[in-house]
Order: structure tokens, then C-alpha cells, then sequence
């Protein structure tokens, strides 16, 4: 049986299209926002993209960035669960919580994208060690971050990626700044 010249350009069409498929999910990976911890800047059902290579090609986390990564929570099967949050501090950083303020080694830093403008709980100052990351969320009135015990200090190794597109809702269809 011959194949036409139809289903040949057909197979050749869908076989490109998965080859892009496949190139893309090497480099960002698809993520739909769970819950309100980032909110406003990310909202629950928001459905994000994250760069899996900007930390292994792209350099280091920096303050602001927006990452996903496996927190010692867990799902209802058992995975651990992937969470979304700001990055505040980086190894050798000392972050403390104070009046309503995050003091980021010895200042107080302007959050802008803070759902409340203050931060409610209180912190000793810490100091990051090395190969992890303090990460808030940006509705901090209601977020398990890096203050709270269940998810603690991030590990890099448990770092997804970045946050990089917005994809849905698509009246804020675009790139996700810090």
C-alpha cells in the first residue's frame, strides 16, 4: 500500500510538531499555580512556565526570582509537593523579620509586589547556608515558605526552575518580572 502525497506531508507535519514539543519540555516545564501564596502576582489556576535551564545554563538564583521546587510537603500520592515562591535571600544572606519588614542583610528591602505590604510574623535574623535559598511567598499572611518549619530553607537541588511565562489567564498572557 502507497501512501499520497497528503498523508505523506501529514505524518511529516505531526513529526515536526512533536519534535518541537519534545525540544520545548526539555526547556520549560508547564505548571498550574496552586493556591493563593504568590498572589497578587500569581494567582490560583494561573498557568506558568519554568525554565529548567536558567540555574544550569543561565547562572545563579538571584533575589526576586520566582522558582518552583520540591518542598518536604506532600501530595495525597506521595509526591513532594511543588511549591511557588519569591527568593529572598541566597547563601551567605542574613534575613530577619521585623515590624512588618524583611531585613535582608542589615536592610530593610521595598516589596512592592507584597499582596499586604507588611509581613506579619516575626524571625530572628539566620544566616542562608550554603547550596539553599530563603523563599517567601508574596501573600505572606497566608504562605508556607522558608519562615515555617514544614518547608524551611530551600535546597538548589530541589529547585525546578524559574518562573519565566504566563501563559493563562490570558488577559495577563506574558513574561513574569520580579
Amino acid at each position: 500500500m502507497k501512501l499520497s502525497d497528503n498523508a505523506k506531508e501529514w505524518i511529516k507535519d505531526i513529526g515536526f510538531a512533536v519534535a518541537i514539543a519534545a525540544v520545548i519540555l526539555c526547556f520549560l516545564k508547564p505548571v498550574i499555580v496552586r493556591e493563593q501564596s504568590m498572589s497578587n502576582t500569581l494567582l490560583n489556576n494561573d498557568y506558568v512556565f519554568v525554565s529548567r535551564q536558567s540555574y544550569t545554563l543561565f547562572g545563579e538564583p538571584e533575589h526576586g526570582d520566582i522558582i518552583v521546587f520540591r518542598s518536604n510537603l506532600t501530595n495525597t500520592n506521595g509526591s513532594k509537593k511543588l511549591l511557588v515562591k519569591r527568593v529572598i535571600g541566597l547563601p551567605g544572606d542574613t534575613v530577619a523579620i521585623k515590624d512588618g519588614s524583611v531585613i535582608l542583610n542589615g536592610e530593610a528591602i521595598d516589596e512592592p509586589y507584597t499582596r499586604d505590604g507588611y509581613t506579619s510574623s516575626e524571625m530572628e535574623e539566620i544566616t542562608v547556608p550554603e547550596n539553599k535559598i530563603f523563599a517567601l511567598g508574596d501573600n505572606r499572611q497566608h504562605s508556607s515558605d522558608s519562615r515555617s518549619k514544614s518547608v524551611g530553607l530551600v535546597d538548589f537541588d530541589d529547585v525546578i526552575g524559574k518562573v519565566v511565562f504566563r501563559l493563562y489567564p490570558f488577559n495577563k498572557i506574558g513574561s513574569v518580572y520580579k
